[in-house]
């Protein structure tokens, strides 16, 4: 019987791998992005001091509509950069969590550009 590798567990060490080379500082914090198969989640961190500034995901009530396609996503970049500005912040680190640029990872990455972050 051939094992089949755990998605997770490449993900999980390709994101360690990237962690090591990228960090928030107070002056430019790191961008985190989750996603499961029904939602998607953002934060931004300040690794220095190990604080949360800010987060949106499509968990929340205000959040209408499915919370798994990229439609979702676009929406949660927006809500963060809108969020990150109200903070005062405009540059970011972009930490893509070990997924793939690609679909809701970077919908949501267009949807913070568009809201006025810089990575």
């Amino acid at each position: 019987m051939v094992s089949k590798a755990d998605k997770n567990v490449a993900r999980l060490r390709r994101h360690k791998r990237v962690r090591g080379k990228i960090s928030g500082t107070p002056e430019r914090p790191r961008l985190d992005v989750f996603r499961s198969n029904m939602h998607i989640y953002a934060q931004i961190i300040d690794d220095v001091n190990g604080v949360t500034l800010c987060a949106a995901s499509s968990v929340e009530k205000a959040f209408t509509g499915n919370g798994g396609n990229k439609e979702a996503a676009h929406a949660v970049g927006k809500l963060i950069a809108e969020r990150a500005a109200e903070k005062g912040i405009t540059d970011v680190v972009f930490d893509r969590g070990g997924y793939i640029f690609h679909g809701r990872v970077k919908e949501l990455a267009d949807g913070a550009r568009e809201g006025g972050l810089n990575f």
